[in-house]
This record gives structure tokens, sequence and C-alpha cells, in this order.
């Protein structure tokens, strides 16, 4: 069993805690790491608030150091949420991990501040964890902002997968056996067991933090819910995409403001995974087959939308990812 190198926090010593300082458990923990996001913010709280039904939830918001007045409006306006206000910009999985100490419901939700919940999907998803116990962590239907179907929850990115997309086979509709990974004929309409759960709505069991371990901060945004699924099936739990209700998710936020530095991220952290669980060679064969399809789609969007705008800023973006080589190498240590 692959762990995370941070110790998480004991089921039972959480319990015990909360017991001699006399707060009282909840059914479910919501977990919000915001960035600049004051209005989506506002957005996704006010969307929990409406649709929780019977629930007894705890929220609680990390917000990385937004200068955009997100702390106060939480402040004045959400009374009730928790906030942790950190002075710097801690990434994804830190902030996240930070809020799980506090945590004290039966399960635990990660859900991106760009998100807006609808109908019943906090009661019914957990209900489903209620009654599937070798389940560890779930996911729901997911949908852009114009309503269409998002595709969320996905297959580990194998180098074999990362060739297929470099070399756009995933896109022949015959062969879906070669799109096992971004699994793009897959309509996100029925139950099935699943690799990766996007983190933008990751509901898990309190037991997967003292069974599994807390995120790994080595990843600072990008590829931190890839690694920790990987760890939960490691450990023997079952990844379920179950349609049991939907949320929007805008897929803006913080990450829009990002521009091609995305990209740039995205690609570090794939690399990473395959520093973690692979060989030199692996990680190096990975970080060519990224930088190939990147330099590939700077040249066909090039050629194919020759003097349109929309194909010079498609290849524009592309090289600019190129051009940042060496940020799209992963440094620093590995849990």
């Amino acid at each position: 069993m692959i762990t995370s190198s941070i110790d998480a926090p004991g089921t039972h010593e959480i319990e015990c805690a909360l017991t001699l300082l006399g707060i009282q458990g909840c059914d479910l923990s919501i977990v919000i790491v915001s960035y600049n996001t004051l209005g989506m913010t506002r957005e996704c709280l006010a969307s929990i608030e409406r649709n929780r039904g019977d629930l007894v939830a705890q929220i609680i918001v990390v917000d990385n150091n937004s200068q955009d007045g997100s702390v106060a409006m939480i402040k004045a306006e959400f009374p009730h949420v928790e906030l942790i206000e950190n002075k710097e910009n801690k990434g994804f999985a830190a902030a996240n991990n930070q809020a799980f100490f506090r945590c004290r419901g039966q399960f635990v939700l990660l859900l991106n501040s760009d998100t807006i919940i609808l109908d019943e999907v906090l009661q019914a998803s957990v209900e489903y964890l209620e009654c599937h116990p070798r389940v560890g962590a779930m996911g729901c239907q997911v949908l852009n902002t114009d309503r269409s179907v998002q595709f969320t929850c996905s297959g580990f990115p194998t180098l074999a997968r990362l060739l297929a997309m470099t070399l756009a086979l995933d896109r022949i509709g015959k062969f879906t056996w070669l799109d096992r990974y971004l699994m793009r004929w897959w309509r996100r309409d029925d139950e099935r067991e699943v690799e990766v759960i996007s983190g933008c709505y990751l509901m898990i069991r309190k037991e997967v933090l003292e069974n599994v371990g807390l995120l790994d901060e080595s990843f600072f945004f990008f590829g931190e819910e890839t690694d920790w699924c990987r760890r939960m099936r490691e450990a023997g739990w079952q990844l379920v995409f179950a349609p049991v209700g939907r949320i929007i998710h805008h897929g803006g936020g913080s990450v829009k403001k990002l521009n091609f530095k995305r990209d740039v991220m995205l690609t570090a952290a794939t690399v990473r995974l395959h520093r973690k669980y692979g060989s030199l060679a692996a990680e190096v064969t990975a970080y060519a087959i990224l930088m190939g399809f990147n330099l590939s789609r700077a040249a066909l969007w090039s050629i194919v939308a020759c003097g349109s705008y929309r194909g010079k800023e498609r290849s524009d973006h592309f090289l600019k990812v190129v051009a940042s080589w060496r940020d799209c190498w992963p440094t620093g240590r590995i849990s």
C-alpha cells in the first residue's frame, strides 16, 4: 500500500478531541478552497444552503490569500462557515489538508469554489456511500455552465494513454479502447467504477483519511486527486461515478486566470505522477510525450486554422507552453 508521507489524523483521535471540546459530529464536512473567486464562492455557498436538505453539514472554506475581498464577503454573508485564512497561496493539496484536521463529518466532500450544487445531490451522495460500504470515494454528474455534460472522472494517465492522446488515436470513435484516459465516448449517465474522480466534486469516507493519508502536498496544483485516487485503489477501496445528482462546474475560477500556465502546471503534475509511480525512464518518456503533444498542437493549429484569429490564439498558447519547457519538468520532493 502506498501512503502519503504526511501523517493523517486517526478517526479515533479526531473523535476524542472533538468530544473533549464539546463539538458534535455531523453528516458531511464540505471543504472549499478559494483563491480570488469572490463571486463564484458566494454562488457556491448559497447553492449549498439551498440544496443541503436535512443534512447536518459543516462547511469549511480555506482561503489561499485572496486579494478580491473573498474573506470579508464570507465573514459578512456566511458567518456560520468555518474560515481558514492563509497568508500565502499554499496550493490546493495543502489547503485541503488544513481543513481535514477540522472535519467532523462522517463523510468529507472536496468541492471547487466555482461550482453550483443542484437539486439533492449532497443528500443522494451521502445515501449512496451509506449503502455501499466498500466505496471509498464517489463523484457525481458534472455540467458545464451551458448545462452540457462535463467529462469528469477518468483513467490514470499511463504512458500508453498519453501517447494515444498525443497521436489523436483516442478520438477514433470505433475504437473506444484507445480512449481509456479521458473516456470521451462515455456520456457520464451510468454508474461505473473509475480510476480517477475529479476534484471539483469528490466525496470520501472519513476512514479513507486514516487508511490512505492526506493529499500529497508536493502536487501544488493539478495531479493531487489523481495521486490520491490511485492510493485509494491500491489500499483496496472502490472509486465510483454515480449519477445520483448534478452540479454545475464553471471550469474557470482561479484556473482561468492562469492562461497557458495552466497547461504548464498540468504537464509538470502528470510527469510528477510518473516520477512517483515509475522509473526515471517513465518520467522522461512522459515528459517527451507531453511536450510532443503541445508542439504538435501548436503546429496543427497554425496549419488547419491558417489566417484565423482562433487558430493563431491556440497556436500561440501551445507555443508558450513549449517555451516554458523548463517549468514543465517537475522539481522538488516526491512523497
